[in-house]
């Protein structure tokens, strides 16, 4: 039982589907609300905007504890 289809796979649902059918396994979405393409879209564009914005985050959290660590090494 899966909530979403796309939690399962973000695409190729149907073939996923169809060999589950073919050894008798049923797949069961509970969350069966149909979206637009255009919402498929735009969540699948939050999704990326988001994993960039925390990779340079992170990266410049890194470069600033570098930073720390190399002026408190300059103190010792």
């Amino acid at each position: 039982m899966i909530l979403y289809k796309d939690i399962l796979t973000r695409f190729g649902f149907e073939l996923i589907e169809n060999l589950c059918n073919k050894y008798g396994i049923k797949i069961e979405i509970i969350g069966n609300t149909e979206k637009t393409e255009e919402q498929e879209l735009v969540k699948d564009l939050i999704r990326i905007v988001t994993v960039f914005s925390c990779k340079l985050q992170g990266r410049r959290a890194n470069k600033a504890k570098k930073m720390i660590k190399e002026l408190v090494n300059l103190n010792d």
